[in-house]
Order: structure tokens, then C-alpha cells, then sequence
């Protein structure tokens, strides 16, 4: 079980807190939404998960444990919302072995039959993907690295619906296996497949129930 106790980021430049004494419980193999409008701390919620940046006040535990920084970067794994942006490697399989060297060709198979991407040729541009196939490729690199959490930041933005449908499908297979945690603007095609759901705004987080947000079919626009 993922949990954040009143976690709060309050950088010194900023006047008031980005994230105001959050609270949030996420158990393994489920699915959790965070919803909300630009601006409003999701993808900063994020950074603190992954270990990226330094939470003011507050804790986060996996199960009994109280982990910080380091810990929390081997914890989760996190594919930003512009994956293609954070592509390093020439090819996919350099992008799938950096940081690994050692990994074989079988491996590196087993990650993109994972994420949908048996066919995609190991020698094929990162770069020139599309969309869709960057997003998976991004997956199949936190794979590899078999992290406890998936955190995804806006899986679906700027996909048209054949690859939005493509992809959520493919994340409601990946949380059989795995904990996903997802902070978007727009949950309609997420609701859903999600387990627990959250509303984000001024950095204040309140749980509501997707069944509910699914039948109004809300969607929170930024």
C-alpha cells in the first residue's frame, strides 16, 4: 500500500504551498486517478513520488516503511507526459539499455511485448514514433527497470481516440501486474478503469468515487 500523509511542498520563491497536506492511500494492483486542472500540483505531486524533488513537510510510506528520496526512486518509475523529450538512445534497444548494459535481446522483448510492441523493430529512431508507440516505448524503459509504482503524467494528451482506446487498454492490463498511479486533466477515457479517484485543485487533494465521475462523465478542463 502506497501512503501520503500530509504531505506538503512549499518552495521558499513560491507564497503559498503547491501541495497543501496531502492524504492518499493506493494498494498494490490498483489503478488511481489524479484529476485536475494545469497548475494545480499534479505533475509536482509526481516529482515528489519519484523522488525528483524534496517534499516540505509529510511522509510517504510503502506498506510500513517511510522512504525517502533514494528509496523513492528505485519505488516508482515515472513516464512524463512528453516521453519523447527524456529519449536518449539511438535506436530502441539503446533506449531500452541505458543504465542496463547488460541486458539481453530476450529481455528487451519481454518489456515491449509488455506495453504492445512485439513488431517494432530494436533498431527503429526512438524519435520517429508516433505518439502512441513513443508512450509505450517510454513504459517499456520504466519496465525494465521493474519499479513497485507506475506513475504517468497526461498517458493520454495529444493522441487521437484509436490511440487514447489503444493505450488505456493497455493500462488496464498493465495494473493486473502492477501499481499505477495517473495525474491528468482529462479522465474521461480513464474513469473507466480506475480504482480510486482523486480531485486536485491549489494543491488541496479530495477522493471522490469514479463510479460517480464516470456516470456524469465529467471531464475537468484546464
Amino acid at each position: 500500500m502506497l501512503y501520503l500523509k500530509n504531505l506538503t511542498y512549499h518552495p521558499p520563491a513560491t507564497p503559498t504551498a503547491i501541495l497543501k497536506g496531502l492524504n492518499l492511500e493506493l494498494a498494490p494492483q490498483e489503478l488511481g486517478l489524479v484529476i485536475g486542472p494545469s497548475g494545480s500540483g499534479k505533475s509536482t505531486l509526481l516529482e515528489i513520488l519519484a523522488g525528483l524533488a524534496e517534499p516540505t513537510r509529510g511522509n510517504i510510506f510503502w506498506r510500513e516503511r517511510d522512504l525517502i528520496s533514494d528509496e523513492l526512486q528505485q519505488l516508482g518509475g515515472l513516464v512524463f507526459q512528453f516521453p519523447e523529450r527524456h529519449f536518449c538512445g539511438s535506436t530502441v534497444l539503446e533506449e531500452l539499455r541505458l543504465g542496463h548494459p547488460e541486458l539481453g535481446t530476450e529481455k528487451v522483448y519481454e518489456a515491449l511485448k509488455e506495453v504492445g510492441l512485439a513488431d517494432l523493430s530494436l533498431n527503429a529512431i526512438p524519435h520517429a514514433l508516433s505518439g502512441g508507440q513513443q508512450r509505450r516505448l517510454a513504459l517499456a524503459v520504466q519496465l525494465i527497470r521493474q519499479p513497485t509504482v507506475l506513475m504517468l503524467d497526461e498517458p493520454t494528451a495529444g493522441l487521437d481516440w484509436s490511440m487514447r482506446r489503444q493505450l488505456v487498454n493497455l493500462l488496464a492490463k498493465l495494473k493486473t501486474h502492477w501499481t499505477l498511479l495517473i495525474v491528468t486533466h482529462d479522465a474521461g477515457d480513464l474513469l473507466p478503469i480506475a480504482d480510486r479517484c482523486w480531485t486536485i485543485k491549489q494543491g488541496e487533494l479530495e477522493q471522490v468515487d469514479p463510479t460517480s465521475l464516470a456516470k456524469k462523465t465529467t471531464v475537468i478542463t484546464c
